[in-house]
């Protein structure tokens, strides 16, 4: 399936407003979710089920993760002769004003994706905000609706701060205002946009001395102007904002229902395809609650923890409401209690890495030790 009214934007390069050692070395976008997923692959994921093959991805100074993971697109059938995958230039900003993520700045400075697609709207996204959408219909809406542009919220189930954005909403669903934060039951707006390409233009010529403001922030003096209409999706949303978030969300997903609201069959979730045999279970070894990756080696006891590819846990070794990242190893006798070990860790026999309920221990990740070639002559 083709979509040919829509090109896809994607924005990757914020990061959370609290220093984290998850990003030290790669960007927000690319963080290990749920075992094999990064971030940006719900985005992706979701303009793939929906058909759009043109994509355009706002790149961090600290790319290099990133472009690992996306490679060309194929996973995500973006390796294309006409369209595909567009790493585009990008401000290095951290996270944008009052929670929003589409930069006039990123728009402006990338308008020729704009000016050489035909397609009559752009689907915008952030990678912050994960859920699983039936974008088609939502294109669909947003044209039935004769809108400028249509702003995605759900009704928010928590309280937030400036880390997402409400939306004031009034007669046939049309967006009236933008406020910071948001309380329980609020229109939480999902950083998912479709907007009018024609429009689109015309804003990037009219707003270039406020190319400091989000998108919409500069839009919205314009509200009554400009038609920007609403639409409420009813599944699950999880932002991922900060350490306390990632681990908080991440735990969530053991909830088997949760998992199924997130992982439709009928809308895969798309990652980099790694070669990598199941995971293996050893004699005496215990497993609860958890996802396991494949490429593991389990000989220990694992509980409501969730392990990504190639991770070790040897005999008396326990892993317990944690999250362990690819390549690990937990040494016999080792425990691992409310704590984000990140890659190529080696947590060594008979010690205790262990954070609270309250206080998740995060342990950086570690370098990678090139192995030496012997020459035998």
């Amino acid at each position: 399936m083709i979509n040919r009214k829509a090109l896809g934007y994607i924005t990757a390069n914020y990061t959370c407003r609290t220093r984290t050692k998850l990003l030290d070395e790669r960007p927000f976008a690319a963080l290990p979710i749920f075992g094999r997923y990064r971030l940006v692959d719900f985005p992706l994921s979701n303009m793939a089920n929906a058909g759009i093959k043109t994509v355009g991805i706002v790149m961090p100074g600290n790319y290099r993760a990133l472009i690992d993971h996306l490679s060309s697109g194929r996973d995500w059938m973006l390796d294309r002769k006409k369209g595909g995958l567009f790493m585009l230039p990008g401000n290095a900003f951290g996270s944008s004003k009052e929670g929003m993520c589409f930069l006039l700045r990123d728009i402006i400075s990338n308008k020729m994706l704009f000016q050489r697609s035909d397609k009559p709207y752009v689907v915008m996204m952030g990678c912050n905000i994960i859920y699983n959408l039936d974008l088609a219909e939502i294109i669909e809406a947003h044209e039935r609706s004769g809108a400028h542009a249509t702003m995605v919220y759900t009704k928010a189930e928590r309280a937030h701060d400036e880390d997402v954005t409400s939306l004031e909403i009034g007669e046939a669903g049309r967006v009236k205002a933008l406020h910071p934060g948001c309380c329980y039951g609020d229109n939480k707006f999902l950083d998912c946009a479709i907007i009018n390409r024609e429009v689109l233009l015309q804003i990037i010529d009219r707003c270039g001395a406020m190319d400091y403001l989000d998108l919409f922030h500069a839009l919205e003096p314009e509200f009554g102007r400009i038609d920007v209409c609403s639409y409420e999706f009813k599944g699950l949303s999880l932002g991922i904002f900060d350490e306390e978030s990632y681990f908080q969300r991440s735990m969530d997903l053991l909830n088997p229902a949760l998992n199924d609201k997130l992982f439709c069959p009928d809308r895969p979730i798309l990652t980099k395809a790694h070669d990598a045999p199941p995971a293996k279970y050893t004699n005496g070894s215990v497993v609860c609650n958890s996802l396991i990756s494949a490429g593991c080696a389990i000989k220990g006891t694992v509980r409501n923890s969730i392990l990504s590819r190639g991770v070790v846990v040897e005999h008396g070794a326990s892993v317990t409401n944690s999250i362990v990242m690819q390549g690990v190893v937990i040494k016999s006798g080792a425990r691992v209690e409310n704590a984000i070990i990140d890659k190529n860790n080696v947590v060594p026999a008979s010690t205790e890495l262990r954070g609270t309920p309250d206080a998740t221990l995060v342990v950086a990740k570690a370098p990678v030790i090139a192995k030496k070639t012997v020459i035998i002559d």
